[in-house]
């Protein structure tokens, strides 16, 4: 059950959404047992958003969220992904972005809780 919330300054075009959803979708497999048959994107743009007290750089805050827990290390891989997928995406610098991870046994899908 994971799921991936962006939220950027940036414009985002259809095209632009595709790209993220398909490399988002290839990048969640980084997390064991995870895979895109069971991910979830939101993806928000045109976002008022200052980073250090600026808005006139592309900045992004992504939230990751998965049933269970993984290591620092697979965190850590997914960071190094994800950095490259905004930035290759959305021209988004990696010190312009943050990363937050979510791990939880209390999930609830089809009218019941895994």
């Amino acid at each position: 059950m994971p799921f991936i919330s962006t939220k950027t300054n940036v414009t985002l075009s259809k095209e632009k959404e595709t790209q993220l959803k398909e490399r988002l979708g290839q990048a969640i497999s980084i997390i064991p047992g995870k895979s895109e048959n069971w991910l979830m994107l939101a993806i928000e743009g045109d976002i008022p958003m200052y980073f250090r007290g600026d808005d006139s750089q592309p900045t992004a805050f992504i939230e990751v969220k998965i049933y269970g827990n993984a290591s620092s290390d697979v965190y850590g891989r997914m960071t190094k992904e994800l950095t490259g997928i905004y930035g290759d995406i959305l021209g988004i610098a990696p010190d312009h972005m943050y990363i937050r991870y979510f791990g939880s046994d209390d999930w609830g899908w089809n009218g019941n809780n895994f």
